[in-house]
């Protein structure tokens, strides 16, 4: 691996974001928002949350009590859809192992240094390694972002594979941190890295930061993962999160999905929604 088969997965992929097209897009699926709310497209967002804790205030107290609100929702609901994930820091990855018994659930953690994904590298190696280790479904890294506005793909590039690497079997999510970039063209470049890296989804932000997912950045990494599939005919799954707390944001960032690469997409394995607020106004919507 060097720096010229970088540049040469850029320019493999190169190609302007259309911006015109792109509020054309967003546009219209907002207006097609009205259409989706139905009670089967709930039952199908509600499927497509990973229900998320990443606070400072969080212990193994209000980590249990996330899984037995999702165990108590199998048990009283059988037939509706559960959520597609709990996601929690590391550390509660054990209570997550000893508490969590619903069935399709994925155990999910942050590791890599999240949210900064800022400490020496060989940290966050091993916090990846050891969550795979220890039994992680699924793990979800911040890029470097620090060195993709310093456009250093190349160190960008080799970190993704080394973590890759890193999380054995589990999949590997890989967040951009969207807001971060005031030049759009390196959402799309940060798409294309991680996506050749090994990631199994790629999603748009930590929710830390002001600024986390938004619908131009939902269509930027989308038509990526489209642009992508037609070139190598691998589906990248697609996961925005951060401050979706609305059945109408979480339709939006569907419709659009829908729209770009496809209703193949709109399942767990290929589309997710981070959130916490969310699935209690979705359970609203489907109880």
């Amino acid at each position: 691996m060097n720096k010229q088969y970088v540049e040469t997965i850029v320019e493999k992929f190169s190609k302007k974001v259309d911006e015109k097209h792109m509020q054309q897009t967003i546009a219209e699926a907002k207006q097609e928002i009205e259409k989706y709310k139905t009670v089967e497209n709930y039952k199908l967002i509600y499927s497509f949350i990973d229900l998320t804790s990443l606070n400072t205030t969080d212990n193994r107290n209000t980590i249990i009590k996330l899984c037995e609100r999702v165990n108590n929702f199998a048990e009283a609901h059988s037939s509706l859809p559960n959520v597609a994930g709990i996601c929690v820091y590391p550390n509660f990855l054990e209570t997550l192992n000893q508490y969590l018994n619903a069935d399709n659930v994925s155990k999910v953690v942050v590791s890599g240094a999240f949210p900064s994904a800022q400490t020496f590298f060989s940290i966050k190696l091993s916090e990846v390694n050891l969550s795979a280790e220890k039994g992680a479904d699924e793990i979800d890294i911040v890029i470097n972002v620090g060195e993709m506005l310093n456009n250093n793909y190349e160190l960008v590039y080799k970190e993704l594979l080394l973590m890759r690497h890193a999380a054995e079997k589990s999949h590997l999510k890989v967040i951009l941190e969207t807001g971060a970039y005031s030049d759009i063209e390196h959402i799309r470049i940060a798409s294309l890295l991680a996506m050749e890296a090994g990631a199994d989804f790629i999603k748009t932000s930590t929710g830390k930061i002001n600024v986390s997912a938004t619908p131009e950045a939902a269509y930027i990494m989308l038509t990526a993962i489209k642009d992508y599939y037609e070139a190598t005919g691998k589906r990248i799954g697609f996961k925005p999160a951060g401050g979706i707390s609305t059945p109408d944001d979480a339709l939006l960032y569907m419709i659009l999905t829908e729209k770009i690469v496809g209703k193949e997409w709109l399942t767990p394995s290929l589309f997710r929604i981070g959130a916490s607020r969310l699935a209690g106004k979705i359970e609203e919507k489907i109880i």
